[in-house]
């Protein structure tokens, strides 16, 4: 399990724990986290888990993949160096703390 920080755009956190294997998505979705739409269900098609990554955590996530990439085009206001898609996150011990802010909405 990690604990995971969301932040909505108004401010409000809400801190979770996660399952180890699950995505950041999964575990938005599954404790009811308001922000992360995940219309697609995590197949990286609709860009609607976007969030911004904490600095302090880019290093130590996963590179994105060209999918990712490219679907963060269709994202609201991507930004090139904090910008994810939860669905693509997993989730590992390594990932305790991290913290994700949501955008002011999906598209």
């Amino acid at each position: 399990m990690a604990k995971i920080t969301y932040i909505e755009h108004c401010g409000k956190s809400h801190v979770v724990e996660v399952a180890t294997g699950q995505t950041v998505m999964e575990g938005a979705r599954d404790n009811g986290i308001p922000g992360i739409e995940a219309d697609c269900g995590g197949a990286c098609a609709c860009s609607t888990c976007h969030v911004y990554v904490d600095g302090a955590w880019l290093d130590r996530l996963p590179a994105k993949a060209m999918l990712e990439e490219d679907m963060l085009d269709f994202a609201h206001e991507p930004d090139p160096e904090r910008s994810r898609l939860t669905c693509q996150i997993t989730v590992t011990e390594a990932l305790d703390g991290l913290v994700v802010r949501m955008p002011e909405r999906q598209i």
